[in-house]
């Protein structure tokens, strides 16, 4: 049976507003930034990898340092596929670790090369990579804030 309004017409009784949907961190924008972070993943890790069996000896800050961007890289792309607030606030914080990592070692690339006598993942910027490690934390920074908000 429906209700009916004073002139007969038949009302639809209202929806009740159900609990308000998580933020998924790996949907839409999210998605194209978890796809980022697992192919930069992926190639910092088999370039460090590479290179320290081969030619450790060569440049092994550069390398190591390359190493520890893949585990940067690794754990911000886990924490955004495994969503929530603790793991969004966790790859928030390593993101700004990930972009301050960045600035540094691209900062010291420029002012003494002779430090790095081959490239690490963030030398000039990351400009072996289109300068995409520059851009993809600030790009997760915001997209984490926006998760925070939403």
């Amino acid at each position: 049976m429906t209700d009916t309004d004073r002139t007969g017409d038949s009302v639809v009784p209202p929806v009740p507003a159900g609990p308000k949907q998580q933020f998924e961190l790996g949907t839409g924008p999210g998605r194209v930034l978890v796809w980022f972070y697992g192919v930069f993943t992926v190639a910092a890790a088999s370039r460090s990898i590479v290179q320290m069996i081969l030619d450790f000896d060569k440049a092994p800050l550069a390398y190591v340092l390359s190493a520890v961007a893949a585990v940067v890289y690794g754990f911000i792309t886990y924490s955004l596929v495994r969503g929530g607030e603790r793991a969004r606030r966790a790859a928030l914080v390593c993101c700004a670790a990930e972009l301050a990592g960045v600035l540094v070692i691209g900062t010291w690339t420029l002012l003494e090369p002779s430090a790095f006598p081959d490239a690490t993942v963030w030398s000039d910027f990351g400009m072996g990579y289109l300068f995409i490690p520059v851009i993809l934390p600030v790009t997760g920074m915001i997209w984490l804030r926006r998760a925070r908000n939403a």
